[in-house]
């Protein structure tokens, strides 16, 4: 598997098949070189190969947590496009905030396009 984060903000857990897809990507965008140039340095900068250990956990090596605020902090997983969002209570209560504004709306247009 390899960690990193990709906006310094919050972590992503990538079955390393899914980020050989990502690097094959950033290899070959020219929509905008220096965009992919700029994430691939946060990505690599940040980034490890890291293995379950023998009861399905990993370790955050100490610079991702330092950069990502992890330290004293409850993480939340989410499962998001093949890989998982590790985010700090912090971030997990903003994306909270920002949700429940207008839940209510988002779900209607949501359903009204296709949405079961």
């Amino acid at each position: 598997m390899y960690l990193t984060s990709l906006d310094r903000r919050i972590g992503q857990l990538y079955p390393i098949a899914e980020w050989r897809v990502n690097e094959k990507f950033f290899d070959t965008f020219y929509k905008n070189p220096q965009a992919a140039k700029n994430i691939l340095f946060n990505a690599q900068d940040l980034g490890a190969d890291v293995e379950l250990d023998g009861q399905g956990r990993i370790t955050v090596h100490p610079d991702l947590r330092r950069e990502l605020g992890m330290e004293g902090q409850e993480l939340h997983l989410m499962a998001v496009k093949g890989h998982v969002e590790i985010l700090t209570e912090t971030l997990y209560q903003e994306r909270k905030r920002k949700a429940l504004e207008h839940t209510a709306e988002d779900l209607d247009a949501l359903e009204r396009e296709g949405l079961r």
